[in-house]
């Protein structure tokens, strides 16, 4: 039973806006660039049996920069959160309409439900855990947030309270036969 390493994309102009973005292939800003890049050391020193990214260019450029473009999968189901109509939009802008809004507990006319993109981070997971060794993901903030909760076994709900930054890392494993978070949200990762 190995350790997944999860990655979130480098920053593009939408997230340093706040904008929810979903499927709109957004690239990644210098500053992104930057940061994918100094992943590279933090994941040198680790052997992946699997790499998988997010079909998204903002996912495989940080993917490829942190230096794993070799290898690794496309894999569909760690695409980001369809936000429908909500494309484009800041939680902010959001709440003028609808007044205390959240994505976690009010969803998104014309999008994805919490359990649509928990049934597609189940799929993910079901394949991390298959196989033998570690396995490295590079993803969305949204979804991974979801993947965190979903591999302890919470409600992807729960994913509400896993702060997840632009090229951060966090690490799923195991104590015993239990599923844990070993680390979530790191600038760092120790050896």
């Amino acid at each position: 039973m190995g350790e997944v390493v999860v990655v979130r994309h480098g920053a593009t102009e939408w997230t340093v806006s706040g904008r929810h973005t979903g499927r709109t292939d957004i690239p990644l800003t210098d500053d992104g660039r930057t940061a994918a890049i100094a992943l590279r050391p933090r994941l040198a020193h680790r052997r992946f049996a699997l790499v998988l990214t997010s079909p998204l260019s903002r996912a495989r450029e940080t993917c490829a920069l942190a230096g794993f473009e070799d290898g690794a999968v496309v894999e569909p189901d760690l695409v980001e959160w369809d936000y429908g109509e909500y494309e484009g939009r800041t939680t902010t802008d959001i709440r003028g309409e609808r007044p205390g809004w959240t994505v976690w507990r009010d969803g998104v006319p014309g999008g994805e439900t919490v359990a649509d993109v928990a049934a597609r981070v189940d799929r993910v997971i079901a394949r991390a855990r298959a196989v033998d060794g570690d396995v490295l993901v590079f993803g969305h903030g949204h979804c991974l947030r979801v993947l965190g909760a979903r591999w302890v076994d919470f409600a992807a709900e729960a994913g509400a309270v896993l702060a997840f930054d632009p090229a951060r890392l966090s690490v799923l494993g195991w104590e015993w036969e239990r599923p844990v978070i070993r680390e979530w949200n790191a600038a760092m990762m120790d050896g």
